[in-house]
Parts: structure tokens; C-alpha cells; sequence
């Protein structure tokens, strides 16, 4: 259940203080820098390398490698690493793989041209997108498992804080650095992007020192009701086969419990909550895709767009995720949901508006400003609503799964952004992203009716 809010501001900002607030900012950044060397960079790159939109838009499918990481979220959910859990633990050991994985998979990107080897581009980014996913999993298991729900929120704050300023790094400071390794040269140079991605590698560095530095969660010691029968029904069939009686238990156990648990708490409503997980950044993901192509063809240049990121955008990121933390520990989690939905839906509607005004730098500030503004308030408050709806023994599955479906059907419909766009223009596409949204706030108010009767006939406060 949604924690009670806190009861005076002075107590929601002393929360970011807390030594978990200030080591989730910097897992935070490990987990952002990937997201936007995948999509939006990406694609500023395969443009400037002649790639068709409509090509650009179906590579964004590679993002559905976090759409279906609750897959194999169950072994990392339960499975340790040989020698390395020894060394730093379950979730550590995890995490230093997965990164190691993102940092080699950006080098490889690094070192090669789109114009050239654009499937060996696709696999490569494959390969970072599925390290990626992994590295999100049990970053989003150690955050529920190292703290009480009274400091989700903030924790949710300050990782949101590091992602966010991470996308910054990944999206203007990739493109800051392409156009200066460039330099006067015109046109697409492909050793300016392999500067700038391999300069994204080495900021993976931050994430490993975190790993290495961090202290393992502790681990339940006495396995939930679900296991419970798993492991009574594997001590009944002792007349089978050990090693099968042991697969079938630890299968039951790993994979169905985390599943059947919360269906088990919500019942049918399950269905309700999980329609809202999978749409609440519909608005969002849709129009990301296509908004560094659509400053391209306004006639923006790399350094504008950059410009205007580092500054503005890193400003806005940076307050939107503080303000969305301290107002959901201050009002709660479901009124800043709502909040954050409709500004996600509103904020679509400039860059539709900018479509006719053109290039124009003064928009383009606003636009990025306010985009970032409100999807940093959202997304504090969407994180900290997900952490909620978790059960400690299986966070790693059931957040897996919760996150999978938020990205998986707003993936899927943005595979297509490109060749919508071509047909209706821009502006038309950006009003259609804003539409998404109107549903999106009628599951949340049925959502926050039923988290309510939940509470209420459980003796919880909400």
C-alpha cells in the first residue's frame, strides 16, 4: 500500500539526506546512461547517417528488451553468481555483470558506423539494451530491498535525480560532444559519434565504483506462505526423483509465487493495475522517439539541441524529480500520479504548437524545459507508486514485471511513430500522443479507489 504522507515539509526534505538517498542518485545515473545511447542519441546518429525514419522508428523495438525482462527477473530474483555472490553478495554481484556488459556493448557501438554495418549496429545495441534491462532489475530489487517504504519516495527522488541527469549526459552532453569532435567539418562524421560514445562508456565507471562501494541488502530469512507450500509439497513427494521434486520446487517457488502473490492481494483488480501500468507514459514514450528527428528537420543543429539540454534541461530534470519526490512524500502517491499524468499529456501538446512556429530557440527552451519539468514529477511519483504495489520477497520479479508492462505496449505503438509521422506530419502526431493520455487518468482515479477500500479493510493507513 502507498505510504501515509509525511507530516510537515522539514521532515520530506530531510529524507534526502539519507545515505540509500544519496547512493540510489548514483545507480540512478548507471541506469539513465544507457536509455538515451539506445533511443533518442541513437537516433540523432542514424539520421545524420541518411537512415530513414521509418527505419529509425522500428529500431526502437530494441527497447522492448525492457518490456520482457520479467522473463528472466526471476533468476535474478533467486539464482546467485558463482564466486562473485561470495565477494559482494546477490544483488551486487548482479549488478557489477550487467554493467560490465553495458559498458563493453557501448565501445562496440562506438566502433562502429550505421552507414556502413547497420545490422551489426542492431545487435550491439541489442546487447546493451539486454544489460541495460538487467542492470534495471536488480537496481529496482536492491531499492526495495534496502529500505522501508517510508523512504521509497525520496529513494524514488534521488534515482530519479542521477537517471534523469544521466539522460542529460547521454543525450546533450553525447551530442555536445559529437559536434565538438566534428568541429568545422559538415556533414555526417562518423569518428565524432565514436568519440562521443565512448566517452558514455567511461561514464559507466560511475556505476561501478557504486556497486563495489554499496552494502549488500539483507535477504528474508523465512520463506513466504507461497514457498512455504512449495517446499511442503517437494518434502510429500519423496518418492520421486530428487532432482526433479527440487526443479519443480524451485520453479514454483522462483517463478509462479511472485506472480500468484499479487494476484492473490488485488484479486481481479489486478487487471485495473496493471492496464494503468502499462499506459501511465504512453504520452511520453510515443512522442520520444520521434522528437530528435523532428529537431532535425526543423534545422537544429547538434550544439542548439545541446545547448539547450545542458542548461535548461538539466535545470528542469534536476527540480522536477525533487519537487515530484518531496510532493508525493507531502500529498501522497496517487494525487501526484494523476498530477503527473496530465502534465506528461499537456506538455505534448508544445511540441505540436512547435511544429508550426519552427526553428526557433526560444520554443525549443520552452518545450525541453517543461517537458522535462513534468516528466521528472511523474516519474518520482510513478516509481514510488510501483515500489508500493511490491512484495519484499519477490521485488526484483514483481518490479521487473510492473516496469516490463509499462514500456511494452508504448514501445510497441512507437515502433510505428516514424511511419506516422510521414503520413500526417508532426504536429498532428504530437496532438495524437497528448490524446494517449486521457485514459491514463480515468485508470488512475479507479486505481486510487480501489488501493483506498484495500487499505481501509486491511487496517492500513493510505
Amino acid at each position: 500500500m502507498p505510504s501515509k504522507p509525511l507530516s510537515s515539509w522539514w521532515e520530506s526534505i530531510q529524507v534526502y539526506r539519507h545515505p540509500k538517498a544519496i547512493s540510489l542518485f548514483f545507480l540512478g545515473f548507471s541506469a539513465g546512461l544507457p536509455l538515451m545511447l539506445l533511443f533518442s542519441s541513437l537516433s540523432f546518429w542514424l539520421r545524420e547517417a541518411e537512415v530513414s525514419r521509418a527505419t529509425i522508428g522500428f529500431f526502437s523495438w530494441i527497447g522492448l528488451a525492457y518490456s520482457i525482462k520479467w522473463i528472466w527477473s526471476p533468476l535474478i530474483d533467486k539464482l546467485p553468481l558463482p564466486l562473485l555472490k561470495t565477494w559482494l553478495g546477490r544483488r551486487r554481484s548482479w549488478l557489477l555483470v550487467s554493467q560490465a556488459g553495458i559498458t563493453l556493448g557501448l565501445i562496440g557501438m562506438a566502433l562502429t558506423d550505421p552507414a556502413i554495418s547497420l545490422e551489426q549496429m542492431a545487435i550491439l545495441a541489442v546487447v546493451v539494451a539486454f544489460c541495460s534491462a538487467t542492470q534495471d532489475i536488480v537496481i529496482d530489487a536492491y531499492r526495495i530491498d534496502a529500505a522501508e517504504e517510508k523512504l521509497q519516495a525520496a529513494l524514488a527522488a534521488t534515482y530519479m535525480m542521477g537517471y534523469r541527469l544521466a539522460m542529460i549526459a547521454a543525450g546533450a552532453g553525447a551530442l555536445a560532444i559529437a559536434g565538438f569532435a566534428a568541429g568545422t567539418s559538415e556533414g555526417y562524421v562518423p569518428q565524432a559519434w565514436m568519440t562521443a560514445y565512448l566517452c558514455m562508456a567511461a561514464l559507466m565507471g560511475m556505476g561501478i565504483v557504486t556497486t563495489l562501494l554499496i552494502a549488500e541488502p539483507a535477504t528474508p530469512t523465512k520463506p513466504p506462505a507461497l514457498e512455504q507450500k512449495a517446499i511442503d509439497w517437494m518434502t510429500s513427494k519423496s518418492h520421486l526423483p530428487d532432482r526433479i521434486v527440487k526443479l519443480a520446487g524451485w520453479f514454483y517457488g522462483t517463478v509462479i509465487c511472485p506472480f500468484a502473490d499479487f494476484i492473490g492481494r488485488h484479486r481481479w483488480q489486478a487487471v485495473l493495475l496493471l492496464a494503468l501500468i502499462s499506459t501511465y507514459r504512453i504520452s511520453d514514450i510515443v512522442l520520444g522517439i520521434m522528437a530528435n528527428p523532428f529537431y532535425v528537420d526543423l534545422g537544429f543543429t547538434k550544439q542548439e539541441v545541446a545547448a539547450v539540454s545542458k542548461i535548461y534541461g538539466v535545470i528542469m530534470t534536476l527540480v522536477g524529480a525533487g519537487i515530484g519526490g518531496l510532493l508525493t512524500m507531502r500529498f501522497g502517491v496517487m494525487r501526484m500520479l494523476f498530477a503527473g499524468a496530465l502534465l506528461s499529456a499537456l506538455t505534448n501538446l508544445l511540441f505540436a504548437a512547435m511544429a508550426h512556429v519552427g526553428h526557433d530557440i526560444l520554443w525549443l527552451t520552452l518545450v525541453i524545459s517543461i517537458d522535462n519539468l513534468s516528466g521528472g514529477i511523474a516519474t518520482a511519483a510513478f516509481i514510488a507508486w510501483l515500489s508500493s504495489l511490491t512484495n519484499v520477497n519477490y521485488s526484483a520479479t514483481q518490479y521487473a514485471l510492473f516496469s516490463s508492462m509499462m514500456l511494452l505496449f508504448p514501445k510497441f505503438l512507437a515502433g510505428f511513430s516514424g511511419v506516422v509521422v510521414d503520413s500526417v506530419g508532426y504536429s498532428p502526431f504530437f496532438i495524437m500522443t497528448a490524446l494517449l493520455g486521457v485514459p491514463v487518468l480515468l485508470l488512475i482515479w479507479l486505481a486510487s479507489k480501489h488501493l483506498a477500500y484495500q487499505s481501509a479493510h486491511s487496517g492500513e493507513d493510505q
